[in-house]
């Protein structure tokens, strides 16, 4: 693999934008070789200047030259340099600037372009990464004020009696839990760092730090910059007892943040907001090292991206510098690269340091000072592709396909989509059954697609349904799982087509007819299942998911929530399938293939019910978005929900009851809401039609090369988008039966989902970008009452 293509796959999606634009440099690159190729000297020349030089040199003249002028090594190397670099500052940000020193030869204003953008690019990183190592400096001095409040905390769990102590007993046990394993510590600095993160000094630098910088310096003032460094250290560390308080002693300036993610906290916080006060018990013990361990390890992940992008920069300026030298025959990566490491981004060393302070803080505190188990959850496997995931979905796509063709061929045989008895019979009573699945299935291959161009197009869909690093399924896993159901569903089909009733008895096999019943069963027993297999996590972070719609708004709305509400409302059709299963099961009389569902109250009025529930779910997320973040755009478009509950209804209303009063009004509120689902799909949920944008009438910044692709996705979503108005306009075909057609606008429905799901996981990945927003915020346990006063500020 080229260097261009390995540079731009190991870069961080939500900053691709701070990288070194390597392909750009290696096209300045390609004109100024074109250049040289257009402009090069004939060889018989050459060959010409060389015997002269040859000539020169054997009759002396070179010698004497030499001898008369004497000409020391650097001299001659600063005379062959063709580029000279020099520290600038601009805007109040140090920089540099290359001054291009061959400006007399031929074709020198390509080179010198070259070297001017050159510089952007490293003043583009430079200021970049130095920003970057400002932030989590500022979160590492958090987490230490964090680590303080939990060690304490933690003393006042494990050891109540000293409650009632001396304030000299209280101090002890709490340094027994702050300083002991000691062992764990690195051992460059073990005899003056705590064993969470270390005080950071104002250059970044820890104590310890000052040590090892004086162990590592040369010459006669050896002795006394050690004597300087301790005296300093001395000074740092009497200055840090004397201000920080015992760890104690910080518990009456911390507070417990109040993060109402769940039904009880989400109530107890809204009757009494202000109720932050400390309970010393060991369940809001557990609850705080679970959240400080989650900010640690995102923490940690955050530290190694910084590492990974300036080794990756770093490397990307050496590749272009040597690819320069070749093509124009100078030496100017030497001292180019020079700089490159004597700058902020070649030599900071605080990230490194931060990267071994967090592990022997996390290891201490959090795996009991086992190095093995503390490395593990601060550095997840990466998941390894299997093979046999691959081959089963050759068997189970081919088996699906020879399951289809069998199937087509019983339906043409039997005429099942013909309105006779039979196969009315059919229709109405096993059909509705079998659709649920095929409304998964299709659902399933569509998120397979989405998948899979999401990971070509490089949108980070793992951190934006903040799905654990190593657990998130890939196209080829979920290909797997929606082409098993498939073999499942066709399979329980064409058993159940297969055998006929007893004619004497006029009744089904009850074995065959309870097939769909048995599959269900087996599909709700292998999606709850506890034992690890088949995905457990990916089920799981499912199930909750799916939990915290059911119970909106009592839990906090996270973007994996309200994105699985809205794929619950392209989904309609399959949530009344299994109030159908229910009915045809609990009431009908599934040997005569009958029922009477249709006739119930109770069915109808749940028909109405299982309808608005995914809709009235995203309606009470908006209304609590709105509530906490005060953000009106929520309110919009919970009234856009609240329009589309009133059209479900309306039109479900005339379904069952077929006037012209009933056509009227959901021909009115189907429009109204249809536009405004529309409208909010293509300028809210996708950012396009933007007049003014660079690409107009989109956005300023697309991920698929071609722009007509997302003109294509705006009118096909408009017409998938009216397609289920035909159960308005009550359309009538003779060759195909209802319930047929009713699966078919579902399917297109389900369609239209999909490629929302696209556009609407790219806008939200190129607002990332833009943000150079690639990590989780992850809510710390105790809050200061300083921080307090200066968010009032």
């Amino acid at each position: 693999m080229k260097f261009g293509k390995e540079f731009a796959s190991q870069m961080v999606p939500e900053w691709e934008v701070a990288y070194m634009d390597y392909n750009y440099l290696k096209k300045l690159l390609k004109e100024v070789e074109g250049f040289k190729q257009i402009n090069k000297p004939p060889a018989a020349h050459a060959r010409l200047k060389r015997m002269q030089t040859l000539c020169r040199a054997f009759s002396g003249l070179t010698h004497f030259a030499r001898h008369d002028h004497p000409v020391t090594s650097s001299e001659s190397a600063m005379e062959s340099q063709p580029i000279l670099v020099n520290s600038v500052e601009e805007n109040g940000h140090a920089g540099y600037e290359t001054m291009f020193l061959m400006l007399g030869e031929q074709g020198a204003e390509y080179e010198l372009v070259y070297f001017r953008r050159l510089d952007d690019e490293f003043n583009k990183v430079n200021q970049f990464y130095r920003s970057k190592v400002e932030e989590v400096m500022t979160e590492a001095a958090s987490l230490n004020k964090q680590m303080d409040a939990l060690i304490a905390f933690r003393v006042k769990v494990e050891h109540p009696q000293c409650l009632f102590g001396s304030p000299a007993e209280m101090t002890s046990i709490s340094a027994d839990h702050a300083t002991s394993s000691l062992a764990t510590t690195p051992s460059s600095s073990r005899a003056s760092r705590r064993v969470y993160l270390d005080p950071i000094d104002q250059e970044g630098e820890s104590i310890s730090s000052r040590g090892e910088s004086a162990e590592s310096s040369k010459g006669g003032q050896v002795k006394e910059i050690q004597i300087t460094s301790h005296s300093i250290r001395e000074e740092r560390l009497n200055s840090i007892k004397g201000t920080r308080p015992p760890p104690l002693q910080i518990l009456d300036q911390v507070k417990m943040n109040n993060t109402v993610g769940t039904p009880r906290s989400t109530i107890k916080g809204f009757l009494n907001p202000q109720s932050t006060e400390l309970n010393f018990t060991r369940e809001n013990l557990k609850r705080a090292e679970q959240k400080l361990k989650q900010a640690f390890v995102e923490f940690y992940h955050k530290l190694h991206l910084l590492k990974s992008y300036s080794f990756l920069n770093i490397l990307a300026f050496s590749k272009i510098m040597k690819k320069y030298d070749k093509i124009a025959s100078r030496n100017a990566s030497k001292s180019y690269l020079k700089m490159v490491d004597e700058s902020y981004l070649g030599s900071s060393n605080k990230v490194n340091r931060l990267v071994e302070r967090v592990e022997a803080a996390f290891i201490k505190h959090f795996s009991n000072s086992n190095r093995s188990k503390g490395m593990n959850m601060l550095r997840p496997k990466a998941k390894k592709e299997r093979h046999r995931v691959t081959f089963s979905i050759g068997i189970f796509a081919g088996c699906s396909a020879a399951l289809i063709v069998s199937l087509i061929l019983i339906i043409r045989t039997r005429h099942l989509l013909d309105l006779k008895k039979e196969g009315a019979q059919y229709m109405e009573n096993m059909f509705p059954l079998y659709s649920f699945f095929g409304f998964i299935v299709l659902h399933m291959l569509m998120y397979a697609g989405n998948i899979y161009l999401w990971r070509r197009y490089r949108v980070n869909y793992s951190f934006i349904f903040g799905l654990k690093p190593g657990t998130e399924l890939g196209y080829r896993e979920v290909l797997f799982l929606g082409f098993g159901v498939a073999v499942l569903a066709l399979a329980s089909v064409l058993a159940n087509l297969d055998l006929q009733m007893d004619p004497k008895t006029q009744d089904y096999k009850a074995i065959t007819e309870l097939l769909p019943l048995g599959l269900l069963v087996l599909l709700i027993v292998i999606l709850i299942c506890p034992l690890n297999i088949l995905y457990r996590s990916s089920r799981f972070f499912f199930l909750t998911c799916l939990f915290h719609c059911l119970c909106a708004p009592l839990y906090k709305v996270t973007l994996p929530d309200f994105l699985l509400a809205d794929q619950l409302t392209s989904q309609v059709q399959a949530l009344r399938s299994l109030e159908f299963y229910i009915c045809y099961y609990g009431w009908g009389d599934y040997k005569h293939r009958q029922n009477t569902c249709n006739k119930n109250a109770i069915y109808n009025t749940f028909y109405f019910i299982v309808a608005v529930v995914p809709y009235w779910s995203r309606l009470l997320q908006c209304l609590r978005r709105l509530f906490e973040e005060q953000d009106m755009i929520q309110g919009y478009n919970g009234l856009k929900y609240f329009s589309t509950i009133v059209a479900v209804s309306v039109r479900t209303a005339y379904s069952l009851d077929k006037g012209m009063s009933w056509r009227i009004v959901a021909w009115v509120s189907s429009a109204i809401a249809a536009i405004t689902s529309t409208y909010w799909d293509l300028v809210i949920d996708w950012g396009l039609l933007q007049k003014h944008a660079k690409n107009r009438w989109l956005r300023d910044k697309l991920l698929l090369p071609h722009k007509s692709v997302y003109f294509g996705a705006m009118v096909l979503n408009v017409l998938l988008r009216f397609a289920w108005m035909q159960t308005v306009l009550d359309f009538q075909y003779s060759i195909i039966h209802k319930e047929a057609l009713t699966s078919i606008v579902a399917c297109l429905e389900i369609i239209r989902r999909g490629i929302w799901n696209f556009f609407r996981l790219e806008n939200e990945h190129l607002n990332n970008v833009g943000k150079y927003r690639a990590f989780k915020s992850v809510p710390l346990p105790f809050n200061y009452d300083e921080d307090d006063g200066e968010k009032e500020e």
